[in-house]
Parts: structure tokens; C-alpha cells; sequence
């Protein structure tokens, strides 16, 4: 896999699964709303060629008045459907000021779904403002600090949290920064011995 590091921006080209036109779309919408956003967790991984299956995108969005949520409700149902609730008001009072996600698909599906949430800790707000650009041929995403990724999956710990922070560290260890990975690693409490295993 072939990508270019350029302080923030990653460009990167490769052929385009479905999901990654379902990611693309979807934050076109928010782009064109002017809305704030980051790509974490599996996806992140995925996009950088982790071969793995996943129903769902995480998405973290700035934290938006009712009004211009509801501006991004009606730009999305053209497209897409909120699979919690059909009101936008629920959407946003019962579950994302509740710290709740909501799920967007393609009308009528299930799968892929978008899985959108405001940020409900320091961790994710420093991931929002801190995110990296990847650009590749006709598009544009925001995704997590890819230290900061690591170091989440490491806390998250399940064997594919493990692999998928495995993964990044291989591809892009040349770039990163290892003892902030460990330091933000350390700061959420993953044992020392974790760590090593992935960065090994």
C-alpha cells in the first residue's frame, strides 16, 4: 500500500469498496452542512487495508444546536434514513444529547449503517480537534490522530481492537510517534505488557 504523509494530510489512493462509498457520501452531506466530524475506530483500520468485516462506521460530530442538526436531518433523508427513529427532534434530544447514538443507513437497508455521536469525553473532543486529513482521488476524510487510535484500541483490548491497532502500527509506525502512543496508552490504563505486544 502506497500513501504519502504530509504533516496532517495522508494522501493515499486505492480502489474504493462499498463501504468506503458509504463513508464518502455520507460525509459529503456533513461537508456541504458545514458540520465538524472524524472517523474512528474499525473503520479507520479498514480504510487502510485491515481485512476485516464490520456493519457499522463510528463517526463523532461537533456538538450542534437543534437547528442545524435538524438542517442535516433533511440534507440525509434523501438518502439515507435514521434507523433509532423517524423524528428528528427524538434523534437529537432523546439520544444524541443523551450521549446515545443514532444510526444512519441507505433507505430500506440495514448494513452498512452510520453510527453518529457527540463527543461525550475529553478523549473524543481532543480527537475531534485533532484529527488527520486522508485524500485520495475525488474525496476527502477526517479521521482520528492515528497515535490517539491506537491507544484507544489498545484500551479497548478485544482480540480485533488488538489486531486493527496492530495493523496501523505496522503501516504507519515510520510516522508515528511511539512514546505518545504509549503515554495515551498509559493515560487510560492498558498494561505495559499489552502495549509491548502490539508495538512490538
Amino acid at each position: 500500500m502506497e500513501f504519502e504523509f504530509r504533516d496532517n494530510v495522508i494522501l493515499f489512493e486505492r480502489e474504493l469498496s462499498d463501504l468506503d462509498k458509504f463513508v464518502i457520501k455520507f460525509v459529503e452531506i456533513l461537508d456541504k452542512n458545514k458540520i465538524n466530524y472524524v472517523l474512528v475506530s474499525g473503520y479507520v483500520a479498514i480504510l487502510f487495508g485491515r481485512s476485516r468485516e464490520t456493519e457499522d462506521v463510528d463517526i463523532i460530530v461537533e456538538n450542534l444546536p437543534f437547528e442545524k442538526f435538524g438542517l442535516l436531518w433533511e440534507s440525509l433523508e434523501k438518502e439515507f434514513e435514521c434507523l433509532n427513529t423517524s423524528s428528528s427532534k427524538e434523534a437529537y434530544y432523546g439520544f444524541l444529547l443523551e450521549k446515545t447514538a443514532v444510526r444512519f443507513a441507505y433507505c430500506g437497508q440495514f448494513i452498512p449503517n452510520m453510527e453518529i455521536k457527540f463527543p461525550k469525553k475529553e478523549f473524543e473532543s481532543e480527537t475531534l480537534k485533532n484529527r488527520l486529513i486522508v485524500k485520495g482521488k475525488g474525496y476527502s476524510l477526517n479521521i482520528s490522530n492515528l497515535e490517539k487510535q491506537i491507544a484507544f484500541k489498545l484500551f479497548l483490548g478485544s482480540e480485533k481492537d488488538l489486531e486493527d491497532a496492530r495493523h496501523l502500527w505496522n503501516i504507519f509506525k515510520e510516522n508515528l510517534d511511539k512514546s505518545l502512543i504509549v503515554e495515551k496508552a498509559k493515560e487510560l490504563n492498558v498494561a505495559e505488557d499489552i502495549i509491548s505486544l502490539v508495538l512490538e
